[in-house]
């Protein structure tokens, strides 16, 4: 591919000589990017597939023409264009970037946004190439969470800053919907609305052309098997893409459940050793999660049985299962989400008979304890979960003690520990 043929695929992607529709702005995104742009240093965007990191990327560069700088300034490339296929090398993209200066001619300091940059192998040296010259700034994002390979990482220590991006949260997907909430009295205005959406937010999820789209099912089935097929199976030369499959779809029916590698072993049909790999392969690419049992000894960690979640309940509920047989589980795995979003250390934990769905660490302190239980109605069931967290409160000296729950409010006091509970739908609006 020569130079002219590069700029003329390049050209319906940026903004050169024509408009590009940048959808709707999420703001802790734009705010983020732009004081990251400030420090001068390389800035990888990473999350799961469809999340929406070609968009904020695409929105950076509409704020800044609109702020005075030059369009030529801004070059986008997404590495998962088709005619790119079998040319894919650290000696194209220098192709790619020659092509540029010489056809489109930046004037001074510019922008390069390399999308889906993990299909380039050594694209570290390329980026800390144009760090050092201070002749670019590169942003650059993917959708695997070892983006910075092992082999080139080094070269970019102390010269990069990350920025996570998630399917919409509820408040976003509310914004989506032309909910926009701004003060607590919006919330309780709109409470037999937000309720509504809620139950849509956890049975189609919140990738963004998901929510916009009507074809919802058609879209996130589209979306997995992009994710089992390029994500992980081409990326990690997988053979047994069948078997990728079957576990992913194992992990899917049983979010919110507790598995051990062990006993998947008779199920998938291959060797531990192979799903431990194919389950690290879901962690990198954020499709999948694991948690740990609480426990001060790291040994009693990793022997324990883990819980797994996935990032979006969408692809749960259209890959595994119904929703509305499924539904404190797809409550569960909704408040994983959003404590993940949050960076928490998140833990599970166990006393006696009794579990702690969610123990939330901050360095050396448990800081709160959760329980998830969509329905209180039943006396037993309620037992159970205060038992639980009264229990788990003087084992590990914690009293931030809180139960969500679907649609119940209150606060009580038993034993001298005060318990919260909170409706889903509003906690995730706090």
């Amino acid at each position: 591919m020569n130079k002219e043929q590069i700029i003329e695929l390049l050209q319906s992607w940026n903004f050169w000589n024509t408009e590009i529709n940048t959808g709707i702005i999420r703001e802790s995104y734009s705010e983020r990017i732009e004081k990251y742009v400030k420090t001068e240093q390389i800035i990888v965007i990473t999350g799961i597939r469809r999340s929406g990191k070609s968009t904020i990327m695409k929105q950076f560069i509409k704020q800044n023409i609109q702020k005075g700088i030059n369009k030529k300034n801004f070059l986008y490339v997404n590495f998962e264009e088709p005619q790119f296929a079998g040319l894919l090398s650290l000696d194209f993209l220098q192709q790619i970037y020659d092509a540029y200066k010489e056809i489109i001619q930046p004037i001074g300091k510019y922008f390069i946004l390399l999308d889906e940059i993990q299909r380039i192998k050594g694209w570290e040296k390329f980026a800390r190439a144009m760090h050092e010259k201070k002749e670019a700034m590169v942003i650059a994002s993917g959708s695997n969470a070892d983006l910075i390979s092992k082999e080139f990482g080094t070269l970019l220590t102390g010269r990069w800053l990350e920025i996570k991006t998630y399917p919409l949260t509820f408040k976003e997907f509310l914004e989506f919907r032309q909910i926009n909430i701004k003060h607590k009295s919006e919330i309780l205005l709109q409470k037999v609305k937000i309720k509504q959406l809620l139950r849509e937010y956890l049975q189609f999820g919140g990738f963004p052309l998901v929510v916009l789209q009507e074809e919802k099912e058609d879209i996130l089935k589209r979306y997995y098997d992009d994710i089992i097929t390029k994500d992980i199976a081409e990326r990690n030369h997988v053979r047994e893409i069948e078997k990728l499959r079957n576990l992913s779809k194992y992990y899917l029916t049983t979010i919110s459940l507790f598995f051990s590698y062990r006993k998947l072993f008779p199920i998938i049909g291959v060797s531990l050793d192979t799903i431990e790999r194919f389950s690290e392969y879901f962690s990198e690419c954020y499709l999948l999660f694991y948690v740990r049992r609480f426990s001060y000894s790291l040994k009693e960690q990793e022997i324990n049985q883990r819980k797994v979640y996935t990032i979006d309940p969408g692809i749960a509920t259209m890959i595994s299962f119904s929703f509305s047989e499924n539904i404190g589980r797809i409550y569960e795995n909704a408040v994983f989400i959003y404590l993940y979003q949050k960076q928490h250390e998140i833990y599970y934990y166990k006393t006696d008979s009794y579990e702690i769905d969610f123990v939330i660490k901050q360095a050396a302190k448990i800081k709160v304890l959760i329980q998830v239980c969509y329905n209180l109605n039943n006396p037993e069931t309620r037992k159970r979960e205060v038992t639980a967290l009264i229990k788990a409160s003087k084992e590990l000296k914690c009293n931030n003690l809180m139960i969500i729950t679907e649609d119940k409010e209150e606060e009580e006091i038993i034993e001298k520990k005060k318990i919260k509970y909170i409706p889903l739908w509003k906690w995730l609006l706090q």
